[in-house]
């Protein structure tokens, strides 16, 4: 009896350890302690912010709250189930960004949202990101707050805004086939519509096909498929939207953007993060790549 209970506490024990180990090929991101990432903090963003760098009250400008520093406790790693999940409150703008570099990968996590909201969001929805292919210093948006990339919009799925949508981030550009959305008025994917470039002419966003959300408390499974300047989001197992030609404009000059760190960001909204996994991929999978002919 007593090697039967034995064999089966180490059984129990093999299982506890093993369930959240990453499946065979995938890296996971997230642990307790945050080590395979850095923090940015940008302003305590306030109404009437118009993307000028904040002032004191002699004028003079003031600097971001900076790299490596977490005030108010935006960022928080909690254990659930014995897995980290990480709280990002939005209290203040800004990210945490991966340590390493990454090109072609397949990313995917889970996220879903929390209560609080945050000036200048209060009537907006909740809003976060996954942002790609991350470049340079973080700061040169129009929230002076984050790197230049591409976003995977992860937002609620309110006014025209969807999980799964793009933005241009500073002087990124991409094409994306889309068609003209009336009654939003704006472009949203269509994979049977004409290329059109991002990042010119005022297009530096482009709705998701579809919402696929699921409702809020629930947790939402994302993956981002990002190859050679070309990717796809995908939300709770569907397509919503295809990247092609991934780039920057630097000089009047379009260059390829092709890696980079990977962002989530803090914007003013309660949001958690969990099973934060990365595989390494040779080439666009087959079952995508009908999404760039």
């Amino acid at each position: 009896m007593r090697k039967y209970t034995t064999l089966v506490c180490g059984a129990i024990l093999l299982l506890a350890a093993t369930s959240s180990v990453a499946p065979k090929g995938w890296e996971p991101l997230l642990d307790k302690d945050l080590r395979k990432w850095q923090t940015f903090q940008s302003y305590r963003h306030q109404v009437g912010y118009r993307g000028q760098q904040p002032t004191d009250a002699q004028g003079k400008p003031l600097a971001p709250i900076g790299y490596g520093k977490n005030e108010a406790n935006v960022f928080s790693v909690v254990m659930q189930e014995g897995e980290p999940v990480l709280r990002i409150s939005g209290e203040i703008y800004g990210c945490v960004f991966t340590r390493q570099d990454f090109r072609n990968y397949a990313l995917k996590l889970k996220v879903k949202w929390g209560t609080k909201k945050w000036t200048p969001r209060l009537d907006e929805p909740l809003d976060s990101g996954i942002l790609y292919n991350s470049q340079g210093e973080c700061g040169v948006d129009y929230w002076r707050s984050w790197m230049l990339s591409q976003e995977f919009q992860v937002s609620e799925y309110q006014k025209g805004n969807a999980m799964g949508d793009f933005w241009c981030i500073a002087n990124s550009t991409a094409d994306i086939r889309a068609a003209y959305n009336k009654t939003n008025d704006t472009l949203r994917y269509n994979p049977t519509a004409a290329p059109i470039t991002m990042g010119q002419g005022g297009r530096n966003f482009c709705q998701a096909s579809a919402n696929y959300e699921v409702p809020n408390g629930q947790w939402n499974e994302l993956e981002l498929i990002n190859v050679n300047g070309q990717s796809v989001h995908i939300v709770n197992g569907h397509v919503v939207l295809a990247v092609n030609n991934s780039g920057a404009v630097v000089n009047g000059q379009r260059q390829p953007l092709t890696h980079g760190k990977i962002q989530l960001q803090s914007e003013a909204a309660e949001v958690f993060y969990k099973d934060i996994l990365i595989k390494p991929l040779d080439a666009m999978p087959a079952e995508y790549a009908r999404y760039f002919k």
